[in-house]
């Protein structure tokens, strides 16, 4: 698999994860069946591309960008959706996770 396919498959499964995470909380708890189903199949399919992703991609680098934009993508989902608005340090923070992924994936190296 190439390089590109890989990182396709990790913003798919960035796409697919931070739905799933949005939907959690209109489930109310998991009481809603269909929102509960469309949940748990958006979060399996998230790690099935994340599985093809790491095929490339190495496994501390597809989960931490998994990671740092899925929690920046639900946070603006939160936002939009609840007014959750983070306070000044949320935001700081989240740049600093938003700049932590461009720079493993830009800058940084696995040694063999």
């Amino acid at each position: 698999m190439k390089l590109a396919v890989a990182y396709f498959f990790l913003f798919s499964g960035v796409v697919l994860g931070s739905t799933a995470n949005s939907l959690l909380k209109l489930t109310e708890g998991f009481t809603k069946p269909l929102l509960s189903m469309f949940c748990s199949v958006f979060i399996i399919l998230a790690i099935y591309c994340l599985s093809k992703a790491m095929t490339v991609i190495p496994a501390g680098f597809t989960y931490a960008t998994y990671g740092g934009l899925t929690i920046a993508a639900v946070t603006l989902f939160g936002m939009f959706r609840y007014n959750q608005v983070p306070n000044v340090y949320g935001i700081v923070g989240l740049l600093f996770i938003i700049i932590g992924v461009i720079l493993v994936n830009y800058f940084g190296r696995i040694s063999s």
